[in-house]
């Protein structure tokens, strides 16, 4: 039987308690060993499940893929380093778990990031990424299809520069436009709904018993994060309903794409809203008339209660595309956009502690001149040449003050 007692998430691990292990180089194509043949645990065939799709989570290529890709670029750290040392037999134990349904997710590490706001992190043990991603590896493509092409965040070819694209486009097209951000969006995520969504699409009771796994292992992680709302017809044990999805987990991100998948028709087919942006919990509303933004507005209200999720009404108001949107760290304009502020001190702030600590000999170069190139290749999807070369400046600066 499942487990729940445990909790999992997934993060860009950042800090980490594992002990440190030398490093062996994974090779390309493990094998599992010949006696249990190429998809089958210890023991136990996997042609005994009775499910296909369980089946094919469980097989060794889908947990070796599973493992590339929760490692790259962690590789180097210390509790990826230990898991590769023994890779093949900790693949093995996993597949054995994952077959006798005896796997349990392990204890999340929780840390605050205060860039570019306060959230609060929470990190898995990186055999339960590997699970995570052996998960997304089967149930992605069906929900990708069903995806609308206007929704950007976690998604193959798509991304913050292409939704600040798509914006800008709208910005031409329409005259007015009506923002939008989902308020404390992670943590209100009601897992009842959510699970009733999955389940439209996957009909296989061990895949979904999985999935329960990982709801549950991530209830109350974020209870601290979010503020009770009382929905119409809710009674004083709403405040116990599971809710709440870890910020970081690749699951966490999938599923808060297909939380808002019905959304996302609601407004292309049921509003007939042909300018609509939508990435993770921001999204715009476009339309060449305030009257049917306002009205659009009180219905996308009525429509994300049903999904127990509430905007930011203070800040869902309808202005003229010509004022400028402030949409993923930028300012978009129908002609050019801005960075925002924050967002450019905040790198400056960043990369001064970089030189810093590279002139401390506590970096190397690599992670510096990363850092470096990685910004300057986000600010330039901008008009910020001069921003770009005065945050620089302020941080060469740094490096011949230190020198």
């Amino acid at each position: 039987m499942w487990r729940d007692e445990n909790c999992a998430a997934e993060a860009q691990e950042q800090r980490d308690s594992f002990p440190a292990a030398p490093v062996r180089p994974a090779r390309a194509n493990i094998k599992p060993p010949r006696a249990q043949g190429p998809s089958s645990a210890r023991g136990k065939p996997l042609s005994d499940l009775a499910c296909c799709m369980y089946q094919d989570l469980c097989a060794w290529d889908n947990l070796l893929s599973a493992y590339h890709k929760a490692s790259r670029g962690k590789r180097g750290h210390p509790n990826v380093a230990a898991f590769e040392y023994r890779l093949e037999d900790n693949l093995l134990q996993l597949q054995t778990e994952l077959v006798g349904k005896t796997y349990a997710p392990g204890p999340y590490h929780s840390f605050y990031i205060h860039e570019p706001k306060r959230r609060l992190i929470s990190a898995a043990p990186f055999r339960d990424r590997v699970v995570h991603h052996a998960l997304c590896n089967l149930v992605e493509p069906l929900f990708e299809r069903s995806f609308i092409p206007d929704s950007y965040a976690n998604r193959k070819d798509k991304g913050t520069h292409r939704a600040l694209d798509r914006a800008q486009q709208f910005s031409r097209r329409f005259r007015y436009v009506l923002q939008c951000d989902i308020k404390q969006y992670f943590p209100s995520i009601d897992h009842i709904i959510l699970r009733d969504i999955l389940a439209r699409k996957l009909d296989d009771p061990a895949i979904l018993g999985l999935i329960d796994l990982i709801l549950a292992s991530g209830r109350g992680v974020l209870a601290e994060e979010y503020t009770m709302v009382y929905f119409d017809g809710d009674d004083l044990f709403a405040a116990n309903r599971p809710r709440g999805l870890p910020i970081g987990n690749l699951t966490s991100q999938f599923w808060a794409n297909c939380y808002l998948n019905p959304f996302d028709h609601f407004v292309k087919r049921e509003l007939g809203c042909r300018g609509y942006v939508r990435y993770v919990d921001d999204f715009l509303v476009y339309a060449d008339d305030k009257q049917t933004l306002w009205k659009w507005r009180a219905a996308i209200l009525r429509r994300l209660a049903q999904l127990r999720v509430t905007l930011h009404t203070g800040a869902a108001q309808i202005r003229p595309v010509r004022e400028g949107i402030s949409f993923l760290g930028f300012r978009v304009f129908p002609t050019h956009r801005r960075l925002k502020n924050r967002v450019g001190f905040a790198a400056r702030r960043r990369l001064i502690r970089l030189v810093r600590a590279y002139r401390a000999q506590q970096v190397g170069f690599d992670r510096l001149d990363a850092s470096v190139r990685g910004w300057v290749n986000h600010a330039r999807y901008g008009d910020t040449m001069q921003l770009r070369r005065a945050v620089l400046r302020d941080a060469l600066s740094q490096k011949k003050a230190t020198g």
